[in-house]
């Protein structure tokens, strides 16, 4: 039976901006995917993003090309072979687990043969300004269980130290993005140490991180921009010890699970990240993050309005959307 596909474009205003240290988010702009087919419907999300050499309209015309094949019928399988790792990917990838899952009755979860959705905790970031705004943003979230920070080259110590005294319970990861140098990684060594910190993301550019081989720290550092896929895991052992999977760098669920269980193997700790998105880009990551040992998934707090039948973060809680939202 031929399907129908809606590709669509959504902006979603920000609650305040969003900084980390290679610019600011003011919106959150994503791609929708609709699969319809035998009155049933499957939905995707994805997030373009330019680090990765990403547009709304790159994305879009990477479907577009898709399209007839898509109608048609094509499956997961396909879709890993004839699309890379990437947004566009995710949204149909996305999709055709929720059409999948409709289809045949039997719920996401149940395909990857794991309990239920249930209630997790959750970081919640802290964006990069003053060190004194850092620290009233924290006091706002102490309670939570998780705080992520967000830092770049600039004073870092001054930031990190602002939020731990807002919020001297919580446990802390510290994302500087890509922009420190392996020295100030060595020189803020006994800092993140005193400080607590458990998990010191993606310090150093990807094409950099080389450095890494041979540097000894005390706390895990794990890969973001530098893993993507399954394939990337051999160049990142002995510079990594825990990997972040996001669906929108693997290219959806399908490729996130592989991922995940290779990782485990491999002997690396777990983080599932995600991108500024909707209760819709979260939600397939919900069957990651079960599997996580450090979960960030606050992307939809982000937003002045999400689905009103999505995801639901309280006080670092996050709590998933009735089955009907996605995946059955």
């Amino acid at each position: 039976m031929l399907r129908e596909l809606s590709i669509t474009q959504h902006s979603f205003p920000l609650v305040a901006p969003f900084r980390i240290a290679r610019g600011v988010k003011y919106a959150a702009d994503v791609v929708t995917v609709e699969l319809r087919q035998a009155g049933r419907i499957g939905r995707g999300e994805s997030v373009p993003y330019a680090r990765y050499g990403e547009s709304v309209a790159s994305v879009i015309d990477a479907m577009e090309a898709l399209r007839a094949e898509l109608v048609a019928g094509m499956g997961r399988d396909e879709l890993q072979v004839r699309l890379p790792a990437g947004a566009a990917r995710n949204a149909l990838d996305a999709a055709m687990w929720d059409l999948e899952s409709q289809l045949s009755s039997v719920p996401v979860w149940v395909q990857l043969a794991r309990p239920p959705r249930s209630t997790l905790v959750s970081a919640i970031t802290v964006g990069i300004d003053t060190p004194e705004r850092m620290g009233e943003a924290a006091s706002r979230i102490a309670g939570a269980g998780l705080i992520k920070i967000k830092v770049d080259a600039d004073d870092p110590a001054a930031r990190i130290e602002a939020v731990r005294r807002a919020a001297p319970l919580a446990h802390l990861i510290v994302d500087p993005n890509e922009s420190w140098n392996i020295e100030l990684l060595r020189d803020m060594q006994p800092m993140l140490e005193c400080a607590g910190v458990e998990l010191l993301e993606q310090p150093l550019p990807a094409d950099a991180d080389d450095a890494l081989l041979g540097f000894f720290s005390r706390i895990p550092i794990c890969a973001d921009e530098s893993c993507h896929v399954t394939a990337d895991l051999p160049r990142l052992r002995g510079r990594y010890q825990a990997v972040n999977i996001k669906l929108d760098k693997t290219g959806g669920l399908t490729e996130a699970w592989r991922l995940l269980r290779a990782a485990r193997v491999d002997g690396f700790r777990i983080m599932v990240g995600c991108m500024v998105c909707s209760s819709l880009g979260i939600t397939p990551a919900l069957e990651i993050a079960r599997e996580a040992e450090f979960i960030d998934l606050d992307g939809p707090l982000w937003l002045q309005d999400d689905y009103p039948d999505g995801v639901s973060l309280q006080g670092g809680f996050l709590l998933p959307p009735l089955p009907a939202f996605w995946g059955g």
